[in-house]
C-alpha cells in the first residue's frame, strides 16, 4: 500500500459480501489450511460456490485485529478496521467476497451468488440475493445494479435512502438507519386456520417434517387434504422469528414479519401466500374439499356457502376451488364479510396507523434526498451566479 493511499484508506472499511454458511464453511472448517486450500477443493451440490467458505485466512492478516469467525460467518468489527485493505486482497480472499467500501454507508448487500435459479438461490441460503432486479428499479439515484446474478451498490450515487431495502423481495438488504419490519409492503399469510388435527395426527406417527407429511394419504387418515401439516417446515426457514406453530397451524406475526418470502417456498402445500401489509379481511382457509368432507375434518374451514361473495359491495371475494379468497385490491374492509359469515372464518389484519405514517414520510425522504456531490454542485453554481451579478 502506498504512503499516499492511507488518508483514503481510512474512510473506507472493510465489509464481507456474504451472510450466509452456505459455501461449505463447516465441511472446510478445521480441514483445510486456508481459504483457496478449501477454493480448490470444490463445492458439493446444495452449496454456494461464490460464498464464504469460513476458514479465515483473513483473520491472521488482520494488524488491528478486527476480523474474527463467530458462528461459522467471517465478521468485521468496524470500530477496529483501519481500512487498510489487507483482508480484501485476492492472495487472501479467493472468493474476492471482501470489498472495501466507505465508512458513511448505511447499505448493504451481504451476498455475492452468481447463482442465476432463483429456486437454488433460495434453498441453497436464506441470505443469497435472486437477482429480481428490485432494488435497481427503485433506486431514485441509480446506485443500485444487478451485475453477475446479484444486486451491487455504487456507493458514488447511494444517498443512503431506504428505497433498494422496501422493495428487496428477500429482505436481505442490510440497512442500519430503518427498521425493516416497518418498512415492508408485504407479509406473508397461512392460508389455514386448522391444523390442529393433522398435526397431532403426524406426531403420533412420528413424522416431523411438513415434506414428509404431505406424502401421507390424508384422506385415508381423516384429516384435511390442503392444510396446513403443523411440522414448522416454514418456521425453520424465517430469519426473523415471524413465524410459529400455534395449536398445530403456523401462524404468522405481521409485525416481524419483512416479507422476505422464505416461507412461501418451504410449505410444500403452498399454503403461505404475500398480501399487503394493511388492513384487510383476510380468509384463513384453502381447504378443496367437499362440503361434508370439510365439516368432518376442520371446524374452521370455510364452507364455500359465497354468503360473503353475495354481500360484498365492492366484489373484493370470489370463490376459489370450494373456498372464499379476499381481493386485496378492491377490499375496503367494509366488514360486511364478517358479518355474513356463518362460522366465523374471515378474519382481519390489523395495521397500527404510525406504519402508515412511517412509511410515507420514509418514501419521501427517499425521493428528495439528493447526493453530497449533487448538493455541493448546485451550491457551487448558485455561488458562481451570485458573483457574477455581483460584478
Amino acid at each position: 500500500m502506498k504512503e499516499n493511499d492511507q488518508a483514503v484508506l481510512s474512510d473506507m472499511v472493510a465489509f464481507v459480501a456474504c451472510a450466509g454458511c452456505a459455501a461449505g464453511t463447516a465441511r472446510f472448517q478445521g480441514k483445510c489450511s486456508s481459504c483457496r486450500e478449501a477454493v480448490e477443493a470444490g463445492f458439493i451440490r446444495g452449496e454456494c460456490k461464490s460464498g464464504c467458505v469460513g476458514v479465515g485466512s483473513c483473520v491472521p492478516v488482520c494488524k488491528q485485529g478486527a476480523i474474527s469467525i463467530q458462528d461459522g460467518k467471517i465478521v468485521i468489527d468496524r470500530e477496529k478496521c483501519n481500512g487498510c485493505g489487507d483482508c480484501a486482497a485476492e492472495n487472501v480472499c479467493p472468493q474476492r467476497i471482501i470489498r472495501m467500501i466507505p465508512r458513511k454507508a448505511t447499505n448493504f448487500i451481504p451476498c455475492s451468488s452468481t447463482e442465476e435459479e432463483e429456486s437454488v438461490v433460495r434453498t441453497t441460503c436464506g441470505y443469497g440475493c435472486i437477482a429480481c432486479g428490485e432494488c435497481e428499479r427503485s433506486c431514485p439515484k441509480g446506485a443500485v445494479s444487478i451485475v453477475n446474478n446479484h444486486a451491487v451498490i455504487d456507493y458514488d450515487k447511494c444517498v443512503g435512502c431506504e428505497a433498494c431495502t422496501i422493495k428487496c423481495k428477500k429482505k436481505i438488504i442490510v440497512d442500519t438507519l430503518h427498521d425493516l419490519t416497518k418498512l415492508k409492503e408485504k407479509v406473508a399469510f397461512v392460508k389455514c386456520s386448522g391444523g390442529s388435527r393433522a398435526s397431532a395426527v403426524f406426531e403420533g406417527m412420528g413424522i416431523s417434517k411438513c415434506s414428509d407429511a404431505v406424502k401421507q394419504d390424508a384422506k385415508a387418515l381423516g384429516i384435511c387434504t390442503t392444510g396446513c401439516c403443523g411440522q414448522g417446515d416454514c418456521t425453520a426457514v424465517c430469519r426473523f422469528g415471524a413465524i410459529s406453530v400455534v395449536n398445530g397451524t403456523a401462524v404468522v406475526d405481521p409485525e416481524k414479519c419483512v416479507g422476505c418470502r422464505d416461507c412461501t417456498f418451504a410449505c410444500p402445500r403452498n399454503l403461505i401466500t404475500m398480501v399487503p401489509y394493511q388492513g384487510m379481511k383476510l380468509v384463513p382457509c384453502s381447504s378443496t374439499d367437499d362440503y361434508e368432507d370439510k365439516l368432518k375434518v376442520c371446524d374452521s374451514a370455510c364452507i364455500g356457502c359465497e354468503d360473503c361473495v353475495n354481500n360484498c359491495p365492492n366484489g373484493a371475494i370470489y370463490m376459489e376451488e370450494k373456498h372464499a379468497v379476499v381481493d386485496p385490491s378492491l377490499c375496503e374492509n367494509c366488514k360486511m364479510c364478517q358479518y355474513v359469515c356463518m362460522r366465523n372464518v374471515i378474519k382481519e389484519q390489523k395495521v397500527p396507523d404510525y406504519i402508515y405514517l412511517q412509511r410515507a414520510a420514509l418514501l419521501n425522504d427517499a425521493l428528495d434526498e439528493k447526493p453530497a456531490s449533487e448538493e455541493t454542485q448546485e451550491q457551487a453554481d448558485k455561488s458562481a451566479d451570485k458573483k457574477g451579478g455581483d460584478q
